[in-house]
């Protein structure tokens, strides 16, 4: 058996002295080229005492000697690393075969299972499992201008690239087959490890790769017993591991590397340490050159991407489509609810039907990562919903991100927060997310948020004041936030984002409710009502009422500011006074509020009146108002030709008068449907009427419907009008909304406002004088 140490002779130890005198290196320096930690394996060296065998090969490689000229002794067997070895095995593909079925078991259960958060079982990887899609081009590489960016759609915001058009997608098994050298970078819960750990399954059963040995490791684990054996050797960890398999001859190794039959599938290139990822890569580089024959697949998230590694390909994992989303919901549901195939399936298709609806896009936003898929099913497999607090859904977001993924995984991050804890990090996440929501900069320059960052570090205690200090701290303090946690990402060079919007504006709502006394939170609440109008605001003060302890003051001041938008114009209030009026004639409280939004919206697109939220809950009044606003809509087109017509009116007709109650309106009613021309009249007879009689006909229904339904009013806005008119409606719509939130009002606030909704000036301040 080769010998797993060497030592070197003496005439040896003194020709490795003049090479050495000859470089002018220190031991240190000498370690340092050989990826040692210490220089004690240098002493050994040159004093002739043994040294592990991949690190004496090393120290000669680097003194630029032949080992075996150096060694004591040497083994004539020991191949050199890129030297041609004849395999211990007659045929090479039966020692691959050999290997495949020594290390089977080891492979299936290291890659087999996945232990998902929040279940307590692991979970077999083929029922979880969906085929990524990658990226050849880095979406973060491309080059805009922040200008670019500007007309961006929001539900765009999270699609893999900027540009105007969709980057091309590849499978993932496409891409290792074409590269044999692979880096694959992902965000954060993107899937990484499973796609490798899924390429070490599929390769195991044959299915890929069935003629190379798949070895899976993790580089953190690799980094960590490199520290302990005070060395960085992929040969002398990989024969480690074989040894579990009862694989005890490093010989069958190196005849498999040289032969090109190893999948080296390395995981978590961004989880080693930074004082030992030199190590870790110079290695790696050096290991894929030597046995450049094989092929290999590493994983790193998207924002280490600078730790380059020569000679492979960087691609990154795409988003879910709404195909795979669809997919991973099925197995899910199936795999993870201890129920029938066929209860699981419902349950999906329940999932993925109300994930679509228009009131859930911002979880869409989410879902495209396996994570936060995941996370979503396990909330909705819980309450047969999304929540209607989306707060606590970005909290355990958030909560992943900031540390409980890594430790789930058993990860050690490297400390550059200045030791900042959880709330710390929350703290400064809130402070920029608020500072560029408030700029409407959804999309910033590295320059800027790193300004940002250096304004709150300033305001820390104990903090530098010198310039170019905080410069520093702020960019180490960048790439932390990006590389550990993915929340601010590199979405083009040099343009920086939240990797999520929803967490932009989670972040911003949170600034606001962490105000630290009530003088201050009544400040931040003022400004908020300042962006009222402004729908890209919208989410955020849904997120601010579910998080206010009491969001009686919020509301408040969101109703005072709705009804200042139109209480100086007096042809608006003469429309909401006609609104009102119109209202009490068919209707009590506490509906009162909600025929007002019906005949706002009535008087100002009938087309569309149906459409509107805020009047969705219709009487048989409101549906006779309808009904007739259609008619007249109808017959405000010329049909003159169209002689089937005649009949569509009266049956048009017909139809409103069953709901009509009062008499003398039905009786007006009557007398219009009967001068209408039968519909088997002649063609000639049919023409006729409608020249002479229909312009009179159209305007007397219209005075009729006037007369009787107090409708049709001739309201003509101004463009600036219909612009207030659209901005009071939807600022009602979104009060309503937080009302409904869940969010904590008390049962006076809240009938108080829902009483006073639409209402004109002068009512408003008749109730505020009795007292109501």
């Amino acid at each position: 058996m080769v010998k797993r140490s060497l030592r070197a002779s003496t005439s040896g130890i003194q020709k490795a002295k003049r090479s050495f005198s000859i470089k002018g290196w220190t031991q240190e320096n000498l370690s340092g080229e050989v990826n040692l930690k210490t220089r004690q394996p240098i002493w050994r060296f040159f004093t002739g005492q043994p040294v592990d065998r991949q690190i004496f090969m090393e120290i000669c490689s680097i003194l630029d000697l032949d080992w075996r000229e150096i060694a004591l002794d040497p083994p004539a067997e020991f191949p050199e690393p890129g030297e041609h070895v004849a395999p211990i095995a007659q045929d090479i593909d039966i020692l691959v075969q050999q290997v495949r079925s020594q290390r089977h078991d080891t492979i299936q259960n290291k890659c087999g299972i996945l232990q998902l958060l929040d279940i307590s079982r692991p979970v077999k990887i083929d029922d979880i499992y969906v085929d990524v899609n990658i990226l050849e081009e880095i979406a973060s590489q491309q080059w805009f201008e922040i200008s670019d960016l500007q007309n961006l759609q929001l539900t765009e915001f999270d699609r893999a690239g900027l540009g105007t058009v969709e980057q091309k997608q590849i499978p993932g098994m496409q891409a290792v087959e074409t590269y044999s050298k692979l880096r694959v970078l992902g965000k954060p819960g993107v899937g990484k490890t499973t796609f490798l750990q899924h390429l070490a399954i599929q390769c195991n059963r044959g299915a890929f790769a069935a003629n190379q040995v798949p070895i899976f490791i993790l580089l953190r684990e690799f980094a960590e017993d490199s520290q302990h054996r005070d060395e960085f050797s992929l040969f002398n960890y990989i024969h480690q591991v074989f040894l579990t398999s009862g694989i005890s001859n490093p010989i069958v190794l190196e005849t498999l590397l040289q032969a090109g039959r190893v999948l080296l599938l390395m995981d978590g290139m961004d989880e080693v340490l930074n004082q030992d990822i030199t190590a870790v890569l110079k290695e790696i580089r050096k290991f894929s050159d030597n046995y450049h024959r094989n092929q290999y697949v590493a994983s790193c998230r998207t924002a280490a991407k600078k730790l380059r590694l020569r000679g492979f390909t960087d691609v990154e994992i795409a988003p879910f489509t709404q195909e795979q989303i669809t997919t991973f919901a099925q197995k899910w549901f199936v795999a993870l609810t201890k129920t029938t195939a066929k209860v699981g399936q419902d349950q999906a298709t329940q999932f993925i039907q109300k994930l679509d609806l228009p009131e859930n896009w911002q979880f869409r936003q989410l879902v495209g990562t396996p994570l936060f898929l995941h996370l979503a099913c396990w909330v909705f497999h819980g309450q047969g919903k999304f929540p209607t607090k989306r707060t606590e859904f970005y909290k355990q977001g958030l909560d992943l991100l900031l540390g409980q993924w890594d430790e789930a995984k058993g990860v050690e991050r490297d400390q550059v927060y200045r030791g900042f804890l959880v709330p710390q990090k929350l703290s400064m996440l809130s402070q920029l997310a608020a500072v560029t929501f408030e700029k409407g900069q959804y999309f910033f320059e590295q320059r800027t948020i790193e300004q940002y960052i250096g304004d709150y570090l300033r305001n820390l205690p104990g903090a530098s004041q010198e310039p170019e200090e905080l410069q520093l701290e702020s960019e180490a303090m960048l790439n932390a936030i990006e590389a550990q946690h993915g929340l601010l990402i590199e979405r083009a060079r040099g343009i920086f984002s939240f990797s999520y919007l929803a967490f932009q504006e989670y972040f911003t709502a949170r600034k606001i409710v962490a105000s630290y006394n009530l003088r201050s939170l009544e400040k931040a609440l003022e400004g908020l009502v300042g962006h009222l109008t402004d729908p890209h605001w919208r989410e955020v003060f849904l997120l601010t009422a579910a998080m206010l302890r009491s969001a009686d003051s919020l509301v408040q001041l969101m109703k005072q500011q709705i009804d200042s938008l139109v209480a100086q114009d007096p042809y608006l209030q003469e429309f909401l006074m006609w609104a009102s009026e119109k209202s009490q004639t068919i209707q009590t409280e506490p509906k009162l509020a909600t025929t007002r939004a019906f005949y706002l919206a009535l008087a100002q697109a009938p087309h569309t009146a149906a459409h509107f939220a805020l009047a969705s809950t219709l009487d048989q009044g409101m549906f006779l108002d309808v009904a007739l606003e259609n008619l007249l809509l109808e017959f405000a087109v010329d049909h003159s030709q169209d002689f089937a017509y005649a009949n569509a009116c009266s049956e048009a007709l017909n139809n409103i008068l069953v709901m009509v109650l009062e008499s003398g309106f039905y009786k007006s009613l009557q007398e219009l449907k009967d001068q209408l021309p039968a519909a088997s009249e002649k063609k000639e007879r049919l023409q006729e009427w409608w020249q002479e009689n229909y312009a009179e006909w159209v305007e007397h229904l219209r005075s009729t419907i006037s007369h009787y339904r107090n409708t049709n009013h001739p309201w003509q806005f101004s463009p600036e009008q219909q612009q207030v008119l659209q901005h009071y409606y939807d600022a009602n719509q979104l009060l309503v909304d937080c009302l409904n939130s869940n969010c904590e009002i008390t049962p006076a606030t809240r009938k108080e406002i829902e009483a006073t909704l639409l209402l004109p000036q002068k009512e408003l301040e008749e109730r505020e004088w009795k007292g109501n």
